[in-house]
């Protein structure tokens, strides 16, 4: 059980302290990481509320039979309620959040949460997978996992741009949420296409595990950018209140 258990949550654990290490200027307290880490969780069923419905309004089909099913059930299914549910409790963590003072706490906060959106799904799957569970497990820290990640950076990274930056960044509020429900939404239309197209599993596998690489570089060129705002801001004196 505990092994389990391990398997399914220390990659979102990693993914979290990378990033708060990364948070080289003035990093957050250990308790709102905890805290956000449990409004992930929480999202999880919010996004259910929003999910449950579009299925029973056929919005989506409940079996994947052709390529457009799959897109539907990644977009509709998945994406859409996920990361709107996501940003939602990050919005309901961050706005009274006092130590919310700087670009790169909207990554790290965003990550917390999405990693307890992840955290908690990957559980799920482990668990289902019975015998299979270490296979399970590893393929979705190398998949799943890292996915999440970059779909929280990018979420992070916008959130924060419009917090502090709306002025010379005016469609930031709409690109931290629509950029994130795209990016999933991709990634999860190419790995449901696998149920369709099993003779093509290898290859979407491959496709996959180079886009999570490319996401991840993608994520830490954000990190960068906000850390190097950060900074310049903390050299001029300029405060992002």
């Amino acid at each position: 059980m505990i092994t389990v258990l391990a398997l399914a949550v220390l990659p979102a654990i990693i993914l979290i302290y990378y990033t708060y290490t990364q948070d080289k200027l003035q990093r957050e307290p250990v308790k709102n990481l905890v805290k956000a880490f449990f409004f992930g969780w929480l999202s999880v069923f919010a996004s259910l509320c929003i999910s449950i419905p579009s299925m029973s309004l056929g919005l989506f089909p409940a079996e994947i039979n052709t390529l457009g099913d799959a897109v539907r059930t990644a977009f509709l299914g998945a994406a859409v309620p996920e990361e709107t549910a996501k940003l939602f409790m990050l919005w309901l963590f961050l706005r009274k959040c006092r130590d919310f003072d700087e670009r790169m706490d909207g990554i790290v906060y965003a990550v917390c949460v999405g990693m307890g959106f992840a955290a908690f799904e990957n559980i799920e799957y482990v668990f289902a997978a019975g015998s299979a569970w270490v296979t399970t497990g590893i393929g979705r820290s190398l998949t799943a996992i890292p996915g999440h990640f970059a779909f929280a950076v990018i979420m992070g990274y916008y959130y924060s741009l419009n917090h502090f930056d709306k002025y010379r960044a005016p469609y930031a509020g709409l690109k931290m949420w629509l950029y994130p429900v795209l990016a999933h939404g991709i990634y999860d239309s190419i790995a449901m296409y696998a149920q369709v197209s099993p003779e093509l599993s290898g290859v979407i596998s491959l496709t996959i595990l180079l886009g999570c690489f490319w996401a991840l570089k993608k994520a830490q060129k954000r990190m960068t950018k906000h850390l190097i705002a950060d900074s310049y801001d903390l050299r001029h004196g300029i405060d992002q209140q």
